[in-house]
């Protein structure tokens, strides 16, 4: 017997129709329920993949990994081409799920200070992205003048939850930078690493000396002088004109950042530690990045042919190009001392200014 109003009586119980409908609607919401539910797993599991894929395992990765867009790598290019956006071509590939991002951090400098090596250590961790080269964005009228959108176009890929990391070591050293930077974000986080002044003066005399010697006559006659020739006058003064030995006043120059960012947003690295130790320092970067640790001494190795520590993961073994870390000329101790005394104040005013003592030798 059925009442299309009331319900059905079968087997002898009476079903009221009310009672069946809120079977129905618990069961579609449960069934609702598990398909989000599952849903956004799927998504979360898939996008975890992918940034284990691309920052760990980019040889596991094919063309299907990646999708084409308009002015974005030629579909001959390698899958660790893309992930570095080391292509040239005007139709690129990029991962599915990524897209370029303005830097969230920036390494400003120094030069000679080993900031290549910082960019490539903190490159290890999953949730970093770099971008390929130095893109002198901030430092030069010409690139700058293209605006924001030309320079986030040389920025990789990269996912929501990754920071982006630029460096141009001239940054540092040009007046323009730091009020062009925060034009761009207020906020950004920068890195900014030092080492022990003369031994910088010396690293930026070597490079200086090595591309000199392949260039122009007259920079071959300076490529001949020696350090001690260019860094301390005939009268036995130190020659603070000298590129490399201003470059290493670095009060200087820190004054002019701190008159734009506020000290917590700029993170002081020891270039000398990180030469000695990159964990130690590497981990006080994660945290100023706001980053979970992942980056260990497991990923640290000790190249005794090059004399510092090379970078492996997952089994694969990396060192910076053999140009980083030429080996420096011998230098008279006389010099040394005087310069390292020279440096002392400006070293102290460098301290006070940071409120950090970075321990370097005084004489």
């Amino acid at each position: 017997m059925r009442n299309c109003f009331l319900g059905d009586v079968e087997d002898g119980y009476y079903r009221p129709a009310r009672f069946r409908a809120n079977q129905v609607i618990a069961a579609l919401l449960s069934v609702t329920f598990l398909t989000l539910f599952i849903g956004s797993h799927i998504t979360l599991y898939g996008t975890t993949i992918y940034q284990i894929q691309v920052q760990q395992y980019p040889s596991a990765l094919s063309e299907q990994d990646f999708v084409f867009v308009d002015e974005i790598a030629p579909i001959n290019s390698s899958v660790e081409e893309i992930r570095n956006d080391n292509v040239s071509s005007k139709k690129k590939l990029h991962f599915s799920k990524t897209k370029r991002r303005l830097p969230q951090a920036l390494i400003v400098g120094v030069r000679k200070c080993g900031t290549r090596a910082l960019l490539e250590m903190l490159f290890l961790h999953p949730k970093i992205q770099k971008a390929a080269g130095e893109v002198h964005f901030f430092d030069r009228d010409e690139n700058y003048n293209l605006g924001l959108e030309w320079y986030r176009q040389k920025m990789p890929f990269s996912f929501s939850d990754q920071v982006t990391v630029e460096k141009s070591p001239s940054y540092f050293v040009t007046p323009e930078v730091p009020e062009r930077i925060r034009a761009m974000n207020a906020s950004v986080r920068l890195l900014l690493i030092l080492r022990e002044p003369v031994t910088r003066a010396i690293s930026d005399y070597t490079q200086l000396k090595s591309l000199a010697a392949s260039t122009t006559p007259s920079t071959k006659t300076t490529a001949s002088k020696s350090f001690e020739e260019l860094a301390i006058k005939p009268d036995g003064e130190v020659n603070a004109s000298y590129r490399p030995i201003t470059i290493s006043i670095y009060h200087t120059y820190v004054l002019q950042w701190l008159e734009i960012f506020p000290r917590d947003q700029i993170l002081i690295v020891n270039g000398d530690r990180l030469i000695e130790d990159p964990v130690s320092e590497v981990i006080r970067i994660e945290k100023f990045l706001g980053l979970e640790p992942k980056i260990t001494p497991d990923n640290f190795y000790f190249n005794q042919t090059k004399g510092f520590y090379c970078m492996k993961t997952n089994g694969s073994e990396r060192c910076l190009h053999e140009s980083k870390g030429r080996k420096h000329p011998r230098v008279d101790p006389i010099a040394v001392s005087k310069l390292r005394k020279f440096f002392n104040d400006h070293n102290q005013k460098l301290y006070d200014i940071i409120g950090e003592d970075m321990g370097w030798p005084e004489n």
